[in-house]
């Protein structure tokens, strides 16, 4: 029993660094391209570490019901990305270009809720094969290492120059971590990423790399502030782009719970609504990022990646590290404490757990026999969507606001050409069978 206690107990934290992990830095990354200050970095980590807290409770509560850690969704910073550099180049208030992006999130809410509420999402999963399910999982790897990787150079915020050591430090971490996970044993092998971090964070600590970044608390307990980026604005322009960009956030729930599916046991009575479950939960958690001002959250795929590194599967431990989170995010000095986690610590660690996200992703991919008609899809998938990723920021400026907000993600734009040619290029044999 008390072994069972100290595993749980455990657990439960390494969950709690992981959903820490995911929430911390992102923030950062958005507070330097929108110039906020740092009190204004400060806020908006608590009320995301809040609503991560909250969301993932709700999804492993009520949703899809599985061990999977909501966090900042790497396709909705895209958008946040080429909406602060639109707004830049055009002289535009950044604080509008946010609340444009909260009615943004709110459409986006509403029409994931319709969709999974009334089992609408049944209909559009024909769309979203194993093909289109790992080649997601695949360009969102390669867009968020790209993330991670500035982050483990010390490339956050206003940083504009690499810091070496901060980087061989991270490198350090990366490699441990993975290393941990594979020839590790026992506990060492569960707790791979924990160890990570807290020898990164002593690490960091050691070279000094550890510098205080927010203000002190001045009260003990604080609620986080509604629409603090003002009332939501809606245009025509992210409206489509949100009702569009849902079939993305579709396909991220499955993909995310696919991968887990992976690694958990399934329960058959869990597995025969959960889509249906995590969808209409996916759109209170928007709505709620939209109303703590905070950048979209998703279930993470990564959550896959990193129980098959650590080996912790069961609900219990993550409600209650989510639960955690939540109250934490109440406390301004614990949140300015744990905002201290080095951004490239946080990086590398789950940088680590990607690795595992793509090893998923093939074997997604592989569920089905790659002939020469899926493998032409994915190649056309794959060379688009990423040479996307290499382009400035500027090329696509000249286009309306709703093109520049698709033409200029290349997750979403893989994703649509994948199944667009999924359901146009049909097998010969189906075509004949028709045709017969």
């Amino acid at each position: 029993m008390k072994n069972k206690y100290v595993n749980d107990s455990l657990s439960t934290v390494q969950w709690f660094v992981f959903l820490l992990a995911n929430a911390v830095a992102l923030p950062i990354v958005i507070g330097g391209i929108f110039q906020l200050s740092l009190e204004q970095i400060s806020t908006l980590m608590q009320r995301t570490f809040f609503v991560v807290g909250i969301s993932s409770f709700i999804q492993g509560w009520l949703g899809h019901k599985y061990p999977i850690a909501d966090g900042p969704a790497g396709s909705w910073v895209s958008i946040f990305v080429i909406l602060g550099n639109l707004a830049l180049i055009q002289g535009q208030d950044y604080m509008h270009t946010l609340q444009i992006l909260e009615g943004g999130l709110i459409v986006a809410g509403l029409f994931l809720f319709v969709l999974g509420a009334t089992g609408l999402v049944y209909r559009l999963q024909f769309l979203f094969t194993p093909l289109v399910a790992g080649s997601f999982l695949f360009i969102l790897a390669l867009q968020l290492s790209g993330v991670l990787l500035k982050g483990m150079l010390g490339l956050q915020g206003t940083n504009a120059q690499p810091d070496y050591v901060a980087a061989l430090l991270s490198l350090f971490i990366f490699g441990l971590v993975i290393f941990l996970s594979i020839k590790g044993r026992g506990w060492i092998k569960s707790y791979a990423v924990l160890i990570g971090i807290g020898l990164g964070w002593g690490l960091f600590a050691l070279f000094g790399k550890v510098e205080p970044t927010f203000s002190a608390a001045t009260s003990i307990l604080t609620f986080p502030q509604v629409f603090a980026w003002g009332a939501p604005r809606f245009d025509l322009g992210i409206v489509i782009t949100a009702l569009l960009f849902t079939f993305l956030l579709v396909s991220n729930t499955i993909a995310a719970i696919s991968a887990v599916r992976q690694v958990v046991p399934v329960v058959s009575k869990v597995e025969r609504t959960a889509l249906s479950r995590g969808i209409w939960t996916g759109g209170i958690s928007h709505i709620l990022a939209a109303l703590f001002s905070t950048i979209g959250v998703v279930p993470l795929p990564a959550s896959a990646g990193f129980m098959q590194l650590t080996g912790h599967k069961r609900i219990r431990p993550f409600l209650i590290a989510c639960l955690l989170l939540t109250v934490i995010a109440l406390i301004p000095s614990v949140v300015n404490g744990l905002a201290l986690l080095p951004g490239p610590v946080a990086s590398a660690a789950l940088l680590a757990t990607f690795v595992q996200i793509i090893g998923i992703a093939l074997q997604s991919m592989l569920r089905e026999q790659l002939d020469h008609r899926r493998l032409t899809i994915l190649g056309i998938t794959l060379l688009v969507s990423i040479g996307l990723m290499f382009l400035p920021a500027t090329v696509f400026q000249n286009l309306p606001s709703t093109l520049q907000y698709i033409c200029s993600n290349g997750l979403l734009v893989g994703t649509l050409i994948a199944i667009l040619l999924e359901q146009m290029w049909k097998h010969e044999q189906e075509t004949a069978g028709v045709g017969g």
